[in-house]
């Protein structure tokens, strides 16, 4: 698992973020809501426009379905021909990356930030998650902090990520377990 942040926070009630961050997700929030939310399929050119404008790396032709959402897109990466599906969530409280031809079906959740449960404070600790080339996220996956996807897996629908999985194989279950090899003969 990748390296964790931890955020300061005195108690569990103040806000790890500085005002400065609290009011662009705040305006993130409602950018998002008002200009791309109600956009048809087609505007996807419009919706990846807004998300370079909120700081979001984008490379070549992503696909961001108008339901997605977003927590902080400054620490989204989409990857040319990337997919984040119908209402799949993207909190990504600590960057996210999604590689090329990877599609993130609908209602999966990819979840970056979690809390350091040892601490009276209860801090945010936040760690990347990576997708990687040509990965399938099924329906509503949710994919735990500081996992990395590897190359060409699958991950079935309603699977729960709590470790690392490798390149090329077929993954299901709560918790997330390998199935088998994946094979591209056809």
């Amino acid at each position: 698992m990748k390296s964790r942040e931890t955020f300061s926070q005195e108690t569990p009630y103040d806000s790890p973020w500085t005002l400065r961050q609290r009011i662009g997700i705040l305006t993130w929030e409602y950018v998002w809501f008002i200009l791309c939310a109600w956009t048809p399929k087609p505007l996807n050119f419009w919706r990846i426009w807004i998300l370079r404008k909120f700081g979001a790396t984008i490379h070549g032709k992503p696909f961001v379905h108008q339901r997605a959402r977003i927590q902080i897109p400054w620490n989204l990466t989409l990857h040319d021909r990337a997919c984040l599906g119908d209402r799949a969530n993207a909190y990504s409280l600590g960057a996210i990356i999604i590689h090329e031809h990877a599609t993130i079906a609908q209602e999966a959740y990819l979840c970056t930030g979690t809390h350091w449960f040892e601490h009276p404070s209860l801090a945010l600790q936040t760690a990347p998650i990576t997708i990687g080339p040509k990965v399938f996220v099924g329906a509503r996956a949710f994919i735990m902090p500081g996992i990395t996807i590897g190359e060409g897996a699958i991950i079935g629908a309603a699977s729960v990520v709590t470790r690392d999985v490798s390149p090329m194989t077929i993954n299901s279950g709560n918790p997330c377990r390998l199935i088998r090899p994946r094979t591209t003969d056809g």
